[in-house]
């Protein structure tokens, strides 16, 4: 069997990257950090040019955590034009690879099964990286970083922690290199998926590395950790057996959608229970355009001084109905959240997806009121996706401290501009 080889290439600070292009200016010498500064000093930079990461400035900081004697220019975030410049680079890379061997990871980074490719392009793959990696750079201006490794959990490793110390931002891993290199690297959290939770856990074993991962009793690790101790015991040892086609192919067994929103100031337990309504009816608009109906809702609440407070409900019937699942949510809210505590977070789920046409008739609902309902949110969604989010508005969302409107002309819930 061929060994496979994968990359993972990822677009340098690619939001600050993206503004400082469209001014004509070199990431690499330009102080340009990607935040709303209308927030205030406390504004979090969603991006900042390699520039500034040199002055020692930390990615994701607070405005004023920049040191007062840099001189910077705030460019305020426009997620569209990055999605436009995502999909553009997107384009290139399909001159390169076919569609299935990608797989896109996030609006910056994508993992390429190039495996059928060395044969083709006669290169070696750091050569077809670097080809890939030019073309990006010389259509838009966007400079990358690559990780190439014979699974996919090398690749990107190697892409995080062994391309920062290349020069030609090119990082490689094979099992043995990856063993001899980085067994003993610290700290865990800058492996793929070992968050500080799962090292803080590991601690308490004396667990400090990858090594000490790979040479601890399985059993100690499956008691902590579960069934998902598998996944890292397996990359403790640079393994990975989960190729691109098979994540291409997985279906899932069941499936949900989610909302959630961070509130821009503290609210009240009214006025967070209007803004919850309008996400259980922005995303009642999203079951009817998938034609899907749910029969599992979940709320989650997080306090603005701190602690969460929520759960789930399971319905007497499958719906897609707007009204049945604020009436639902709703309640719901009301028996769990305390009346006197400010809220800062919303987040709400509908589980258990199946298709509307498959779902049996439910003897006890209004089947024509839910009809008509439906008819009329079909409307809506159709006028929306047409003419914009905020083509059909309700009466709530204009109350001052709706959010629906304002959320709307966001992108991934920041400006969409």
């Amino acid at each position: 069997m061929t060994e496979k080889v994968y990359l993972c290439i990822d677009l340098k600070s690619f939001y600050a990257s993206v503004e400082a292009v469209e001014r004509g200016l070199d990431p690499f010498r330009a102080n340009l950090v990607v935040a709303d500064a209308s927030r205030g000093r406390g504004a979090i930079c969603l991006a900042i040019t390699p520039a500034l990461k040199e002055k020692g400035i930390r990615n994701r900081c607070r405005l004023f955590e920049i040191p007062d004697s840099v001189e910077y220019i705030a460019a305020m975030p426009r997620m569209k034009k990055y999605m436009e410049y995502s999909a553009e680079i997107y384009g290139i890379y399909l001159r390169f690879v076919a569609r299935e061997d990608i797989l896109v990871y996030s609006i910056d980074e994508c993992f390429f099964d190039i495996t059928a490719y060395l044969t083709l392009y006669r290169k070696t793959p750091k050569e077809i990286a670097r080809m890939m990696m030019d073309a990006v750079f010389c259509e838009t201006g966007i400079s990358a970083s690559c990780g190439i490794g014979t699974n996919l959990f090398l690749a990107k490793v190697a892409l995080d922690i062994t391309a920062k110390h290349s020069p030609d931002r090119i990082g490689i891993l094979d099992e043995e290199t990856y063993q001899k290199t980085l067994w003993h690297h610290t700290p865990l959290t800058d492996f793929w998926n070992v968050g500080p939770g799962t090292a803080k856990r590991l601690m308490k074993y004396g667990i400090e590395d990858m090594c000490g991962v790979a040479h601890t009793d399985e059993a100690v690790l499956y008691r902590e950790f579960g069934k998902n101790a598998a996944y890292l015991i397996d990359h403790a040892k640079g393994i990975e057996p989960c190729t691109i086609s098979e994540i291409h192919a997985y279906v899932p067994k069941s499936t949900s959608i989610s909302s959630g929103q961070i509130l821009f100031e503290n609210y009240n337990y009214d006025d967070a229970l209007l803004v919850l309504r309008e996400m259980v009816e922005n995303l009642s608009l999203e079951l009817i355009e998938r034609g899907m109906q749910t029969d599992t809702v979940s709320l989650a609440v997080g306090y603005a001084e701190g602690g969460t407070c929520g759960g789930s409900r399971k319905l007497a019937a499958f719906t897609d109905s707007a009204r049945r699942l604020i009436s639902e949510i709703c309640a719901l809210y009301k028996e769990k959240v305390e009346k006197d505590t400010p809220i800062r977070r919303l987040n709400i789920g509908f589980g258990h997806l199946a298709a509307a046409d498959f779902v049996n008739f439910d003897m006890f609902s209004d089947y024509a009121r839910d009809e008509k309902e439906r008819k009329k949110q079909a409307a809506v969604a159709a006028l929306r996706n047409r003419f914009g989010k905020n083509a059909v508005v309700r009466g709530m969302n204009l109350m001052e401290k709706a959010t629906g409107i304002k959320r709307n002309r966001l992108v991934g819930g920041h400006n969409g501009e």
